[in-house]
C-alpha cells in the first residue's frame, strides 16, 4: 500500500484525501520505494533517497504550453472532436490526455484505479479549479476512482453510454528528456506496467457508442493483439480506432 507523508505545511485536505484514496499516513519519510509527499504546494510523488518530484500540474509547464500555443491536433482528430462527443478516459493516469480533450471543449469522465495516482490527479484538478486560466477546463473533467472495467458499466447505466472511450495503457517511454525519464521511472515504479489489456478493450468496445481510441507508440503492438479498424499516425505516437460492439451511426 502506498504511503503519504504530511509535512507541517500540508493543507488540511491532504489528510482527507489520504482517507478517500485509502493511503497510509507515514509518520516519517520512507527510506525505500516511492511515496506521496504533501506540503503547501500540493501532493507530489517522490522516491526515497532522491530529490526529484512528480506533480500533476495543469497550470504551468507542458500543460500551459499546449493550452496557449496549441497541440493535441492528432488526438482531436482521432476522437472526432468537431462532433462534440462525450469522452470516457479509461486510463486516467496523470490526466494529461483528459486535460487536452477537455481543453478542446469536450466533457470527460476519467477513470483511475491506482489510489496514489488517483490522489495525485485529484490534487492536480483541485489546483486547476482554483486558477482562472484552467478552472473552466478542469470543470469539464470528472474523476472516478476504481477499476475501469467495473465502473464503466455502472456509470453507463446511470448516465448513458459515451460516444468515445479513450485508452492509453502504459508502455515503456522512449523520450530522451531526462525529466521525462525520471517522471516515468517514478510512475512505473509506483504502479508497474502490467494491465489487463483484454478487459480494458472489451469493456471499452461494449460501452462506446461511436468509437474506441487507443494511444500507442507509432511502432508499438496493437492493444491485446487486436487490429484496429483505422489509425491516425504521428511522428512518435499513433491512435488506433476500434469499432464498438454496438455502435450508433456517427
Amino acid at each position: 500500500m502506498t504511503c503519504i507523508y504530511l509535512a507541517e505545511s500540508a493543507q488540511t485536505s491532504a489528510n482527507e484525501l489520504a482517507h478517500t484514496f485509502d493511503l497510509t499516513i507515514a509518520c516519517q519519510l520512507p527510506d525505500s520505494s516511492e511515496y506521496l509527499y504533501a506540503d503547501s504546494d500540493g501532493i507530489s510523488l517522490c522516491r526515497a533517497g532522491e530529490k526529484g518530484r512528480v506533480q500533476v500540474d495543469f497550470v504551468g509547464g507542458a500543460a500551459q504550453y499546449r493550452r496557449t500555443k496549441g497541440g493535441g491536433e492528432l488526438i482531436a482528430k482521432a476522437v472526432n472532436h468537431t462532433s462534440k462527443p462525450t469522452i470516457w478516459d479509461g486510463t486516467g493516469g496523470l490526466g494529461r490526455d483528459s486535460f487536452v480533450l477537455a481543453s478542446l471543449g469536450l466533457t470527460v469522465q476519467t477513470f483511475e484505479q491506482h489510489p496514489a495516482v488517483a490522489c495525485l490527479l485529484h490534487d492536480g484538478l483541485n489546483r486547476a479549479l482554483q486558477h482562472p486560466d484552467t478552472a473552466e477546463i478542469a470543470r469539464r473533467i470528472t474523476l472516478h476512482f476504481g477499476d475501469t472495467a467495473t465502473l464503466m458499466p455502472q456509470l453507463a447505466q446511470q448516465i448513458g453510454r459515451p460516444d468515445v472511450v479513450y485508452l492509453d495503457p502504459m508502455y515503456p517511454e522512449r523520450q530522451k528528456s531526462a525529466a521525462v525519464k525520471k517522471e516515468m521511472a517514478y510512475f512505473h515504479g509506483l504502479v508497474g506496467t502490467a494491465q489487463d489489456e483484454a478487459a480494458l478493450l472489451n469493456t471499452a468496445r461494449a460501452i462506446a457508442k461511436k468509437r474506441v481510441v487507443v494511444k500507442r507508440p507509432r511502432l508499438g503492438e496493437f492493444l491485446n493483439g487486436e487490429k484496429p479498424a483505422y489509425q491516425y499516425s504521428g511522428k512518435s505516437t499513433r491512435f488506433d480506432a476500434y469499432v464498438p460492439n454496438s455502435p450508433t451511426q456517427e
